[in-house]
């Protein structure tokens, strides 16, 4: 598996511990330090006492059935997911509280109050059952970050429709087969959309896709108009603002959901095969994601929280709908680019609305590291109390580059580590509790058993292994749609009656777990094995590196070379003198067997919208292989160009 502490000195070395502050403890939501202990020793107790914060129509009669790998929770409770985010709400003194704040990148802007958004959801509702949709359909969602696209999940959801959210970046051979696969009856799409001041065709996309298909009717939302120059296709195509009008004004009664229905698929790409259909279902998922948002971001009645992820990935999913709208809480959305108009945008957002709690990635914190903090510093972000950041391990130097320009010092970081599979955060500080330290996701979440275990399943009290989950979760995956043999082989199939995410992870002596990458982003040189993070790591340290993506390719004498794909900050250039400088950086680090074989300098890497860095892409080209999907790519053409740069360095 991973190798002993040792080659971990990269992380490891960092001693820098960051306490609560004791104010924030004491109004901190989550503050008894037995919380962890009560939770380990009676998890089904913790989550029947959380549950309490979701309305139920009927009580459930059993918190957990466990079969591995299968569980159910909270079985024979009836509840709905959009009367938890918006009825219950409307019903109570939140009706004219702010619940989603939109604002597109064009400067165009929105607010709905919860009885606002209520109306809208209502009217989509009727809408779609008017359009034949019932309970059990799969409906297809693939939009940009426009207010419809929430309200579309929280309509499927309130009629009791599976909605499968298709990131609007991707292709249409990724539409296409996701709409294949979960059997779709509706698509709901745009005429075009907008990223950074010039069109996407969504539409047109969309009609590529659905040539064949199983997709009765097109929902369009006109989003750009005339200009677009999207075709609509008579007799399938309808235009949403016009079916919304048609639609009755009345309230609409929520569909009774059993606990584990299905609410939603998620697609997420594998490292071979077919996307996994991602099922989730409505009783314990509502249960985990409104317990983490109480929990970790000790979210307040008059929070602004803002995740910058796209709704598109299951962190929008779950920290931009369903999580924050269930607790009441005020959610900005933001469409557009963090650089459009200008680099000081998220800043600009922040100070203009009062953002308080601030959830992004690693790869943007990277970025505005890159940029320089001459853009924060413009702007008063002292209503920020709160930070926290998803999508990946986060540098050490990531880490305190945010902790000293975006948090002033001062406001508590939260890293959460979490899967599509999971549902919510599984690994994160307790913001009023939990001692933190730079690239540490610290400890599992109350009524989280996690461990770190060698190959043969035994425990590793202090050094590397594989992260496993020991016992179900409220917000787990039930199964791959259509798929449950893939389910259990993927999951399971290790450790029969453990999870098995495919993380590497290290424990270290104080209990905190260090994440280092996907198992199959572990290098091994020489017979010995080394975490792509603590390679990554080591070169971000040096003041001249925004960011840096690591992979292992083949090498006849070492089994594994490490190629480093470096990205370096304004000012600086590549040059002999600087590639001999971050090889030595390394083998001071880390040591002469963490050497880099070569260095390539490159303006970006390939990275999925939610900030995972592919480097299964990278191993492809360093490899000379021809290269798997490439369908969740943010900026596709930066893998032509680091082609190229790989093919001068080899000429």
């Amino acid at each position: 598996m991973v190798n002993e502490a040792k080659q971990l000195d990269t992380l490891l070395k960092e001693n820098r511990v960051f306490h609560p502050d004791p104010a924030f403890t004491k109004q901190a939501n989550f503050n008894d330090p037995d919380i962890y202990e009560r939770a380990a020793k009676d998890p089904e107790g913790y989550w029947a006492e959380q549950a309490k914060h979701i309305t139920w129509f009927k009580p459930y009669d059993k918190v957990l059935e466990w079969n591995p790998p299968h569980a159910k929770w909270f079985l024979g409770g009836k509840l709905n997911a959009a009367y938890n985010c918006v009825d219950r709400h409307r019903q109570g003194p939140r009706k004219n509280k702010a619940a989603i704040i939109w604002e597109s990148e064009n400067g165009d802007s929105k607010v709905f109050t919860y009885e606002m958004l209520g109306r809208e959801v209502d009217k989509a509702a009727h809408m779609l059952k008017n359009l034949g949709v019932k309970k059990g359909d799969r409906v297809a969602v693939y939009l940009p970050m426009v207010p419809e696209l929430p309200i579309a999940l929280l309509a499927c959801a309130k009629i009791g429709a599976i909605h499968t959210v298709v990131f609007a970046g991707f292709s249409s051979k990724a539409l296409r087969d996701r709409i294949d696969d979960s059997d779709a009856k509706l698509l709901i799409t745009a005429d075009a959309g907008w990223r950074r001041g010039s069109q996407v065709p969504l539409k047109a996309y969309a009609d590529e896709a659905l040539e064949g298909s199983s997709v009765e009717k097109v929902l369009v939302v006109r989003i750009v108009g005339e200009a677009s120059g999207a075709k609509m296709v008579a007799g399938r195509d309808l235009y949403w603002h016009e079916e919304i009008e048609k639609a009755s004004k009345e309230p609409f009664p929520a569909e009774e959901m059993d606990a584990e229905d299905i609410l939603y698929l998620l697609y997420t790409s594998g490292t071979t095969g077919k996307p996994k259909g991602i099922v989730h279902t409505t009783g314990g998922y509502m249960v985990g994601v409104n317990t983490s948002l109480r929990s970790v971001f000790d979210l307040k009645e008059e929070d602004i929280f803002w995740c910058t992820a796209d709704i598109g990935w299951v962190t929008g999913h779950t920290y931009l709908v369903y999580g924050p709208l269930s607790a009441g809480a005020t959610v900005v959305i933001y469409e557009g680019a963090p650089d459009y108009p200008e680099r000081d945008r998220f800043w600009k957002i922040v100070e203009k609305y009062g953002v308080t709690i601030f959830y992004t990635a690693p790869t943007l914190i990277r970025t505005f590291m890159k940029w320089g903090p001459s853009y924060i510093e413009k702007h008063d972000l002292s209503s920020l109390r709160l930070l926290a950041t998803v999508g990946e391990p986060i540098n050490p130097e990531a880490w305190m580059w945010f902790h000293k320009y975006v948090g002033r010092e001062k406001t508590p970081i939260v890293d959460t580590w979490w899967q599509t599979e999971t549902g919510c955060a599984m690994i994160a500080p307790l913001p009023g509790l939990t001692p933190t330290k730079p690239g540490s996701a610290t400890k599992p979440l109350p009524g989280i058993l996690v461990d770190v275990v060698d190959d043969d399943g035994r425990t590793v009290e202090n050094g590397g292994g594989n992260l496993v989950i020991k016992h179900p979760w409220p917000s787990m995956l039930r199964t791959i749609w259509g798929d449950d043999e893939r389910f259990r082989n993927t999951y399971f199939g290790k450790f029969p009656e453990w999870y098995l995410p495919g993380d590497a992870a290290h424990r270290d002596e104080d209990g905190y777990i260090w994440i280092l990458g996907r198992i199959d982003d572990v290098i091994n040189v020489s017979g010995h094995r080394i975490g792509t993070m603590e390679v990554e790591s080591a070169l971000v340290s040096h003041p001249s590196v925004a960011e840096a993506a690591v992979i292992g390719r083949s090498d006849d004498v070492k089994g594994q070379a490490i190629t480093a794909f470096v990205i370096l900050k304004e000012g600086n250039e590549p040059s002999a003198a600087m590639t001999a400088e971050l090889k030595e950086t390394v083998v001071e680090q880390i040591g002469k067997l963490a050497r880099p074989e070569e260095i390539i300098y490159t303006a970006e890497l390939p990275k999925t919208r939610s900030g995972k860095i592919m480097r299964r892409l990278l191993r492809d080209i360093a490899e000379g292989r021809v290269l798997g999907d490439t369908t969740t790519l943010t900026d596709p053409p930066v893998i032509e160009e680091l082609k190229r740069l790989y093919q001068d360095k080899e000429d």
